[in-house]
């Protein structure tokens, strides 16, 4: 028998919420890798390591993205769907990507093929947990597509057309940059965890500040930042804060060795 997923907790974890959820934002967000993560945090005094950081991005990152689109209005009417082709360890494989038309990413699979098995798949996955279908959908002149709209929606209005699908084209290009910045992906799987929460995360501002939390709550932040400061309170081990000097004191020399 098949256990079922559970959702990951943050329970027996030493840094807030706030602190895991702001550094799964930073990553995902902007085309920053685990190392620049973990110097924005020591900006902010919290120390930790670029291996946390990819370990809280790969357990949180998907819980993070789908309390996302819970959180967000229903998508437009509207799909674009498109597919655009990725290397991954000298293999080609196919990047599915649906957006509406605001632009906001509906789902991905990466998938080796483009047939209608593979088209009919990436519909499929995009209507499951949907209580409404798309008004029109507007693909590629790939044949696949027309035979997989007939097999699952076939009263959608479907168009095909030179320039019409620009926005889903559009949208791969955010992808080809962190395909770049990751020096590719290792495995399909790496490939389809990433993008599966990065679609949802690269479109959101970031978390409320302390102005938005409760009393309770900004006093609990403050508290746990205070502990994992850095004794030193500087971002490189081997920095003591300044001295208090008096005014009588002679000047330190500049030490030119």
């Amino acid at each position: 028998m098949k256990a079922h997923a559970t959702t990951p907790t943050y329970k027996r974890h030493r840094f807030p919420v706030e602190i895991i959820g702001h550094a799964i934002w930073l990553y995902f967000r902007f085309a920053l890798s685990y190392r620049d993560v973990e110097e924005l945090l020591a900006e902010r005094s919290v120390i930790v390591t670029y291996e946390t950081v990819r370990q809280w991005c790969r357990k949180f990152g998907q819980t993070y993205a789908n309390g996302i689109r819970r959180r967000r209005l229903r998508p437009g009417d509207k799909w674009h769907l498109d597919e655009v082709f990725i290397q991954i360890n000298g293999q080609q494989h196919y990047l599915w990507r649906a957006v509406d038309q605001d632009g906001h990413v509906l789902d991905i699979l990466v998938q080796r093929r483009r047939d209608k098995a593979a088209a009919t798949r990436f519909l499929r996955k995009l209507l499951k947990g949907l209580e409404y279908v798309p008004r029109v959908v507007i693909t590629a002149r790939l044949a696949s597509y027309g035979a997989a709209m007939r097999a699952v929606l076939p009263g959608i209005e479907h168009r095909r057309h030179k320039g019409l699908n620009n926005r889903a084209e559009n949208s791969h290009q955010p992808t080809r940059e962190r395909e770049r910045r990751m020096r590719r992906f290792k495995s399909p799987g790496h490939a389809q965890r990433f993008l599966a929460a990065y679609g949802p995360i690269a479109g959101t501002p970031p978390p409320p500040d302390r102005r938005s939390l409760s009393p309770d709550q900004s006093r609990a932040l403050r508290h746990l930042a205070g502990r994992h400061r850095h004794p030193g309170h500087g971002l490189i081990t081997g920095i003591r804060p300044p001295q208090h000097a008096s005014k009588d004191a002679p000047a330190p020399r500049p030490n030119f060795n």
